[in-house]
């Protein structure tokens, strides 16, 4: 790639032209740069030179433009003609000169052209640059160019959060910082809880993949889908009240009429913003002019918490790839104050080397920059500037920079700039110059107003306004073919719950807490102990599960293990929605029994393994008493809801059977319902040979002792010879 055309050298006492071009090399931009000067020193000039000349060479831009001047690289006139120059000359002047607009846009344009001429390679460079490049001149929170999404939709960036957590934290929190500094709410990421509230929600949400908007962010706040923050549980952190207080000052932010329109527009998608489809570059021009102060905090944090998280996925690179222009970035990184714009600001001067990525940076006052800033520059162009005491903050920047110059020299070159003059200082090379710039090929106008963006961008396919799906769908969405805007029926006497939406398991479910689809679900919980009386041993174990979907049969396969209590259920939705059909009978109660009872036996199933004999003890297996807990609902999305009410099951003599429940477990004969035990140290997976005590119908196997206290030395024989009493007084026996 050839060197950036900016100008022609100069010699510094004489301001004569030595002849040479200033080809500036610009993979050296992979350091960054700083232009500094003073109102009508060129400044502005030289930085739509320096952009047109990365567009020349097919780099994408990204310019952020507070002001409003950036919006000239719009004006590209390759004809010269009057009549394209005469919409954007002053009629003042015209009028102070006493000649028409007409007459001024013909003088206007020879201006141009003859100054343009005198430059290699000429007036033909304007026609491809018009030609190949797209500009396009983004308004956000306005309509009058193209509208963008600053915040409307909140999506998650698709990254690999095991990995790259770091990443979408740095987002989070420049998202954050701005929202709360529009709100006037005190934004520090560490002391701030509203910070750490709103942050800690968006980050459970994007990790698990799913999307906000404001109005989920607000709804969440005041009933979070956690459970704690920190150590501390989050109504002792931050108590309901005051939590409602934050989401109504929230909603009074969203509520405002001027407010829709950042939910408007194109993603702020930064590949889509820099490249064509075919990878042809763009000119993207973040027009802020029209915004409030703290408005265009917002807008220059989250655009560049963006580029961070965009940057970070791109494999490394030495040459330029892309580069950022940020004019008049006075209040965005100052080296006092912490503003949300600085974090990302300095991150991009120090990280985007290693990805390609270059920024440029450009004030009126070099006071204006954090001294972290200006050590990341490695090329300066410094213009005229107003005061002694901003030349020597230059001068203290460049020696810090690049030690062992001489400075009193650079004092002496600074002094001597004229109007479009500048100090060349590049680290990679050996010594600074002096340089005069070259014609702009775009017509410098000077600061656009709203209606001027409006007519440049008249004819962009991107004017079309999109609205984020959530506004256009309002509290609640249309029903979908397969869903019902009232709850299913379910059986009487079986109460519905809802998912709490600071469950810890809402994810493994697939729950989504902004959702408004809600699916049902059936719970189940098992209770097991191991009893070993010789051994002395007696162990108990819960098994809980959720298992969804429900097809028409119940298919207990689809357990999904969790760790629930009564606190992930509530007996009201949180937010509004449409329910999901439900193939499964859950208005006819039989259906639960049937589900209560295939859940129990899988249950106890997948648990019925061949003891190993306790140590110091005799051979003989222990025997395991199971008894179930089952809940059954409607859940809210994607799973929600169960009944919290115990109703337990284990008066059942043998696995797969139903029966009435009781509180505990009952006892037939004399003892409990028992099945075979825990897993075995050898790895055997063997079902036990099961016998039937005639005296007490109870289930058994082996030759141990029969638990049931009808006599001494009684036993529970093999399979088909029944209980035996071993006293004569005995005289039951079992058949066969």
């Amino acid at each position: 790639m050839s060197g950036f055309l900016l100008g022609h050298i100069i010699d510094p006492g004489s301001g004569d032209k030595t002849g040479d071009d200033v080809a500036y090399d610009p993979s050296d931009l992979t350091t960054h740069g700083v232009i500094v000067g003073m109102t009508g020193s060129g400044k502005t000039g030289l930085g739509v030179i320096l952009l047109e000349e990365a567009l020349s060479k097919g780099l994408p831009t990204l310019i952020i433009d507070p002001k409003g001047d950036m919006g000239n690289l719009h004006l590209l006139f390759p004809e010269f003609a009057g009549s394209d120059f005469e919409p954007w000359v002053s009629p003042d002047e015209a009028s102070r000169e006493g000649i028409s607009t007409a007459q001024l846009g013909t003088r206007t344009a020879e201006m141009w052209k003859k100054g343009i001429s005198g430059w290699d390679p000429g007036l033909e460079v304007i026609r491809k640059l018009k030609d190949r490049v797209d500009f396009t001149i983004y308004t956000p929170g306005s309509q009058a160019g193209v509208p963008i999404n600053v915040i409307g939709s909140l999506a998650a960036p698709d990254l690999d959060w095991a990995k790259d957590a770091e990443i979408g934290r740095d987002e989070i929190e420049g998202f954050v910082s701005g929202l709360l500094t529009l709100a006037d709410i005190e934004s520090d990421p560490l002391s701030s809880r509203e910070h750490i509230l709103l942050a800690n929600i968006i980050e459970k949400s994007w990790s698990a993949g799913q999307e906000l908007d404001m109005a989920s962010l607000i709804g969440q706040v005041q009933d979070p889908p956690l459970r704690k923050l920190g150590v501390f549980d989050v109504d002792s952190f931050f108590p309901p009240k005051e939590r409602t207080g934050l989401a109504m000052r929230l909603n009074g932010l969203v509520a405002s009429p001027s407010f829709s329109s950042w939910a408007e527009g194109a993603p702020l998608d930064i590949n889509a913003m820099l490249y064509e489809p075919d990878g042809s570059p763009r000119a993207a021009i973040i027009y802020l002019a029209h915004l409030s102060d703290k408005e265009r905090q917002l807008v220059v944090t989250m655009l560049l918490s963006k580029v961070v998280t965009w940057m970070r996925s791109l494999p490394g690179a030495t040459d330029l790839r892309a580069l950022i222009y940020m004019d008049e970035v006075f209040g965005f990184v100052p080296p006092t104050a912490n503003p949300p714009s600085k974090k990302p600001i300095l991150t991009i001067l120090k990280q985007a080397r290693a990805y390609g990525v270059g920024m440029v940076l450009s004030t009126q006052n070099p006071v204006d920059l954090d001294y972290k800033a200006m050590s990341n520059a490695g090329t300066w162009m410094v213009g005229r500037l107003q005061t002694e005491r901003d030349k020597a903050r230059i001068l203290e920047a460049l020696e810090s920079a690049a030690g062992g110059r001489d400075m009193k020299a650079i004092d002496e070159m600074i002094s001597g700039l004229g109007k479009r003059q500048f100090l060349l200082h590049n680290t990679r090379e050996s010594e600074p110059s002096v340089f005069s710039t070259r014609w702009a090929m775009s017509y410098l106008r000077g600061p656009l107003t709203r209606d001027e963006v409006e007519e440049l961008t008249a004819d962009a396919p991107e004017r079309k306004p999109a609205v984020s799906p959530t506004a256009q769908q309002g509290d609640t969405a249309a029903p979908a073919e397969d869903e019902t805007p009232v709850a299913p029926e379910v059986a009487p006497g079986i109460p519905v719950y809802y998912l709490d939406p600071a469950t810890p398991w809402a994810a493994e479910a697939g729950a989504n807490p902004a959702g408004t689809r809600f699916e049902a679900m059936v719970a189940a919980r098992v209770h097991l102990v191991y009893d070993e009386t010789r051994a002395k041993l007696r162990h108990e174990q819960e098994w809980e599960a959720i298992f969804s979907p429900l097809g028409e049969r119940f298919d207990a396969t689809n357990a999904i293990v969790v760790d629930y209590d009564d606190r992930d259920f509530r007996s009201e939705r949180s937010r509004p929605g449409n329910y999901a059909l439900v193939e499964a009978p859950i208005n006819k109660r039989a259906s639960g029994r049937r589900s209560a009872g295939s859940s129990r036996t899988t249950c106890i199933a997948m648990r019925r393994w061949r003891s190993s004999p306790t140590p110091g003890s005799s051979s003989t297996p222990g025997w395991v008493r199971a008894k179930r807990t089952s809940r059954s609902g409607a859940t809210g999305q994607p799973r929600m809801p169960r009944t919290p009410r115990s109703s337990k099951c284990a008066n059942v003599s043998r696995p797969g059977s139903t029966g009435p429940r009781s509180s505990s477990p009952r006892r037939i004969g004399g003892w409990r319902s028992w099945t075979s035990t825990s897993t075995p140290a050898s790895g055997t997976n063997l079902f036990r040979r099961q016998a039937t005590c005639s005296a007490c119908s109870s289930v058994g196997g082996g030759v141990d002792p029969c638990p049931v206290p009808h006599g001494a030395g009684a036993k529970l024989s093999a399979p088909g010879r029944g209980c035996e009493r071993l006293r004569p007084k005995c005289r039951t026996k079992s058949k066969p």
